[in-house]
């Protein structure tokens, strides 16, 4: 399936950030951060920043000297990212396409992506342009989400939406739980002219202290929420009600825990 990658609007930001990042995504911004400040690039370029959790984790690590951008596609993810930040720090906002970057060639350092790529229409133009704007010695970085069965908060909160759509149900998780063939990616990675290219598996346990407010964010934090109301059959109250139900059924409850899992790219430009 497509999907509009500039469909993280409206109220979906503040709902990211507050039901998805602490439960999915803070543990896997730290690992991202901690393989990229590496040998201390002085110039780093991060792609779909969203609400700048990576971002956060990157400019506490780098040294200060170091030249931090950090791009999204979508605007309104990027003015909750810049709620992370004091006046005095340095770090420049960018609403930014992925496949068209505005940069010279030999720019960066490194450049950073987390789930972000599964989004990207044209995945090989991607990797292309990262390649151009990366400086001789240069890496690209970034994780994707393993298959959806390894990830079954996912799960639940598909299977779930789509009891309430039997005819047609909700796609979205399909998206971001689509894109983790490994020899696949290594191998577009590749074409792209990239060398040194590595993979590792990244597992995660994870505590779910609050289950409706990930319940929240799965449903409110991303565009679940607009193929819900776009159908206009039921709320997504109901659907989020139900989801933490679920969520509880499957993990526990207060707090449930649930298995996370991720692959970790890294790659040079020669």
């Amino acid at each position: 399936m497509t999907l509009d990658a500039a469909g993280f609007v409206g109220n979906i930001p503040e709902n990211y950030e507050k039901g998805l990042v602490p439960h999915i995504f803070i543990d896997y911004a730290r690992h991202l951060a901690e393989r990229s400040v590496a040998g201390a690039p002085a110039s780093v370029l991060e792609l779909a920043a969203g609400t700048g959790v990576v971002t956060r984790e990157l400019r506490s690590r780098l040294p200060e000297s170091s030249q931090l951008t950090a791009t999204d596609l979508n605007q309104p993810m990027l003015d909750v990212a810049k709620e992370r930040f004091g006046k005095g720090e340095s770090v420049k906002f960018e609403a930014v396409d992925a496949l068209e970057l505005p940069y010279d060639d030999a720019s960066f350092d490194a450049v950073v992506c987390q789930f972000g790529v599964m989004f990207f229409p044209d995945k090989a133009k991607s990797y292309r342009e990262v390649h151009r704007t990366l400086k001789p010695g240069g890496r690209y970085l970034f994780n994707v989400w393993d298959k959806i069965d390894l990830n079954p908060f996912a799960r639940v909160a598909h299977e779930t939406a789509a009891k309430f759509f039997t005819g047609d149900p909700p796609m979205f998780y399909q998206v971001p739980f689509g894109y983790h063939q490994t020899g696949e990616i290594e191998g577009a990675l590749a074409e792209a002219s990239f060398t040194g290219i590595r993979s590792e598996v990244v597992e995660v346990t994870k505590e779910i202290p609050d289950a409706s407010l990930f319940a929240r964010g799965l449903v409110y934090g991303n565009p679940l929420f607009q193929e819900i109301t776009s159908r206009g059959t039921t709320s997504p109250d109901e659907v989020m009600a139900a989801i933490t139900e679920e969520l509880q059924a499957e993990f526990g409850a207060n707090p449930g825990v649930m298995p996370l899992q991720a692959i970790f790219f890294s790659s040079e430009k020669a």
